[in-house]
């Protein structure tokens, strides 16, 4: 049965690491890797190794890529029947450049799936997962690599209405596009908002040098919930009911691509074993700290 929706990125990640500090021009040796990825299935992958069994809905082309990595990520349990394979869309890519201080550069190609736009939303709809009248009841998690306008479109859908949503910026850039979870005016589903200190300050339009202050300000502009991350700081859980906070373990961080994934999906595993707010927070950061740190797999 499935027990988590994950809706948004499927794709393949290509990515150089190197331990040398890089600048403008450089050319340094390295490892390359390509593994699937994608913010929707890189929560998937950790929901898995938590024990429990996601579903993906996002658009993957018909295309030699797209065939290798769906099975690829059919032979780690994950869902895939619910995915829409286009045609004559090709399977999206995100490439990043990792140096020895962190992220140096990176490029996201999710043009498929924003062209797919609600065609990834039809089981949803049509009766497969739910409808209007008898929507999914079951967890939802959603990234931002999906356009603004389907987003804003899913925050007023009665389709989402009944479920627990979970939300999360593909990227900094990308952050304003969750302001429809946000503004409580704007929506007619209740979402738990995952974002860094700079996502929730693009949100928020203001400068946050703590994640408290960045939490309980969104909180205060309308969001349901908020968790916010700080790197190696304090890390803090906000809602109307009051806050929590939490710092991550101190290791040394030897990836960084994909550690807000690891700490979403971990914060999603445990608190569904009915842990505590306060706890789940220090157990998701210590997975991510796990992540970063190289202990966890890809």
């Amino acid at each position: 049965m499935t027990q988590i929706l994950c809706i948004g990125s499927v794709l393949w990640d290509v990515i150089g690491r190197t331990a040398s500090s890089m600048s403008l021009g450089a050319d340094v040796p390295g490892r390359i890797t390509q593994i699937p990825g994608g913010v929707a299935l890189n929560v998937a992958m950790t929901l898995r190794r938590y024990g429990m069994t996601p579903s993906l809905l996002s658009a993957v082309g018909r295309d030699r890529a797209g065939d290798a990595l769906v099975a690829e990520v059919a032979e780690m349990g994950l869902g895939t029947e619910y995915l829409y394979r286009s045609e004559d869309l090709p399977t999206d890519r995100y490439m990043a450049i990792e140096g020895g201080s962190g992220l140096v550069a990176a490029i996201a190609d999710a043009h498929s799936l924003e062209a797919a736009n609600d065609k990834i939303l039809r089981p949803l709809h049509n009766g497969e997962l739910g409808d209007a009248q008898h929507p999914f009841e079951g967890r939802i998690v959603l990234d931002g690599n999906l356009t603004e306008s389907l987003l804003t479109k899913i925050a007023s859908d009665p389709a989402f209405g009944r479920c627990d949503l979970r939300v999360a910026p593909a990227s900094p850039g990308k952050a304003q596009r969750l302001n429809p979870f946000v503004m409580a005016e704007a929506r007619t589903c209740k979402a738990t908002l995952y974002v860094n200190l700079e996502e929730a300050g693009y949100l928020c339009h203001q400068t946050f040098t703590t994640a408290q202050d960045a939490a309980a300000a969104l909180v205060a502009r309308g969001a349901s919930r908020a968790l916010v991350t700080n790197g190696g700081e304090t890390a803090a859980d906000a809602d109307t009911d009051g806050h929590f906070e939490a710092a991550p373990p101190q290791v040394l961080v030897t990836r960084v691509t994909g550690a807000g994934d690891t700490f979403m999906a971990a914060h999603i595993a445990v608190e569904s074993q009915g842990v505590a707010r306060e706890e789940a927070l220090a157990q998701a950061l210590a997975a991510a700290a796990r992540y970063v740190s190289g202990d966890t797999p890809l």
